[in-house]
């Protein structure tokens, strides 16, 4: 059987160097005298999943786990490495893809508009995306900068079911709202799993994970700690989760402190080397640097 998402030494990197003079220098020379301080969110990571596998990512905060969700759903690209995903994929986050000044009905045909759904087609989902949500008639027509983080998540995930994505991707959408509308949308996403399709799950709740997931990813601080079937890693993170509860406040915070400083440093020491372009690639540049001066001391000396 052939995989349905495909993720292969996928790292993501980001640029911690927030310095405007440094990046202002690197715009006119081409990146020359730049120096980036980069920051593996994600480093490496390695899996493959077929139709029908609902998949739970764990792992404390801050350790990468919306970075990996967000890469799935293709919101955001990976540095290195690639991820192949067969079908449309489509994210449940709080938020996400939301216009918080346009109201509940205008996100819901603007959201579907992306998805590659016809106003025709919209029109007629519209009122069972209405439906599910449980919004009623007059919140919809509310913006939703007015709704709560229940209701944008009741919002997110009404519209992301109808449009029939091949891989559904939730994050944390299922920790707010009440427990109701929860079992609700795990009742759909069986039915999702029944159907073939690929559902990635992010939760801290180990339950919903037992419930859902056949396999799981364990993400630590931006690097894949197991994959492979849920059960088994479930109970490691659980073990680990109680052994971790169990320390103090104090604690807690050395030990993120403590690995979080491993992972700066991991990402210092295999820093990519950049190939440096020769000096002559400067020349554009530099010359553009020099009409912008000139601009600016005719503009003062016509004052």
């Amino acid at each position: 059987m052939g995989y349905k998402v495909k993720v292969e030494n996928v790292s993501k990197v980001y640029d911690l160097n927030r310095n405007k003079l440094s990046k202002l220098i690197s715009l006119f020379t081409f990146g020359y005298f730049y120096k980036e301080k980069s920051f593996y969110a994600l480093r490496d990571i390695d899996f493959e999943v077929q139709a029908g596998d609902s998949v739970g990512i764990i792992g404390l905060n801050g350790s990468g786990k919306s970075t990996l969700s967000d890469m799935l759903a293709e919101v955001i690209q990976p540095t290195d490495g690639t991820i192949d995903i067969k079908g449309k994929s489509s994210l449940i986050a709080i938020n996400a893809g939301l216009n918080q000044d346009l109201t509940g009905e205008e996100n819901i045909r603007m959201k579907c508009l992306m998805h590659g759904m016809t106003s025709s087609e919209i029109d007629g989902k519209y009122q069972d995306i209405l439906e599910f949500s449980e919004l009623g008639d007059e919140y919809i027509k509310q913006p939703i900068k007015s709704y709560s983080s229940g209701m944008r998540s009741r919002l997110g995930f009404a519209i992301a079911i109808h449009t029939d994505p091949d891989v559904l991707i939730v994050d944390e959408a299922l920790s707010v709202g009440d427990s109701t509308f929860s079992d609700k949308c795990m009742d759909r996403m069986i039915d999702f799993q029944k159907q073939g399709k690929t559902i990635f799950f992010v939760s801290h709740s180990s339950g919903q994970m037992e419930k859902m997931c056949n396999k799981a990813v364990w993400v630590q601080y931006g690097e894949m700690k197991q994959f492979g079937d849920a059960m088994p890693i479930i109970e490691d993170y659980n073990e680990f989760i109680n052994q971790y509860k169990m320390l103090t406040k104090d604690e807690q915070l050395q030990y993120k402190e403590k690995m979080m400083a491993k992972q700066k440093k991991k990402s210092k020491r295999s820093k990519n080397k950049k190939e440096k372009a020769p000096l002559t690639s400067l020349i554009p540049g530099v010359i553009l640097f020099l009409f912008a001066l000139a601009g600016i001391y005719i503009q003062i000396g016509s004052l």
